[in-house]
């Protein structure tokens, strides 16, 4: 969508990026492009959050619960849905399942901001509106939907010290690989 200076906290109109080319700096690794992602492949799909989500990813910070999804991230969360496969989202990801899977079960963390702890607690009456439930959980938790192998935590959507953020993005990730293995 635009690139953010961190320092400054605000668009940088000078600059251009690669979503792909970004990632792979990022990662200091191979990738490939979610285009030629396949559940037949994988085990599972993990989506991390950060505001790539909600304006790369999707544009859900633009347009809220009117937002689109990306077509390949519609087309991977379906395909890993389909195949019975376990998906985890973190922070404003679980916007994407919400939107893209009907029904589904998901957290953001808590439905109120409480003094500013919950900064972005709106989210949750967008996630309803999307006709996905929302599940009121603590940073350090998260939210395993079993019907529909999807599991959430709240990361970043909390402004807490950043080891309570780390044990909730573990729990998720740890509760994607008991679901693989069952």
């Amino acid at each position: 969508m635009h690139v953010v200076d961190h320092t400054k906290g605000q668009p940088s109109e000078s600059e251009s990026r690669n979503v792909l080319t970004e990632s792979a700096r990022i990662t200091r690794g191979k990738i490939t492009d979610l285009a030629r992602l396949s559940a037949a492949n994988h085990d599972a799909a993990i989506f991390p959050g950060g505001f790539g989500a909600a304006k790369n990813l999707s544009t859900f910070a633009v347009d809220g619960k009117d937002c689109r999804v990306h077509e390949d991230v519609e087309r991977v969360l379906k395909e890993f849905h389909k195949a019975g496969k376990p998906i985890g989202l973190c922070c404003i990801a679980s916007v994407l399942a919400a939107k893209v899977l009907r029904g589904v079960e998901v957290t953001v963390g808590h439905e109120q901001e409480e003094g500013g702890k919950w900064p972005y607690a709106g989210t949750a009456e967008a996630i309803k509106a999307l006709g996905a439930k929302h599940c009121v959980k603590e940073v350090t938790e998260a939210h395993v939907d079993k019907k529909n192998k999807v599991v959430t935590t709240p990361a970043f959507m909390c402004e807490t010290e950043l080891h309570h953020v780390h044990d909730g993005i573990g729990a998720m990730v740890k509760k994607v690989l008991e679901l693989c293995a069952k």
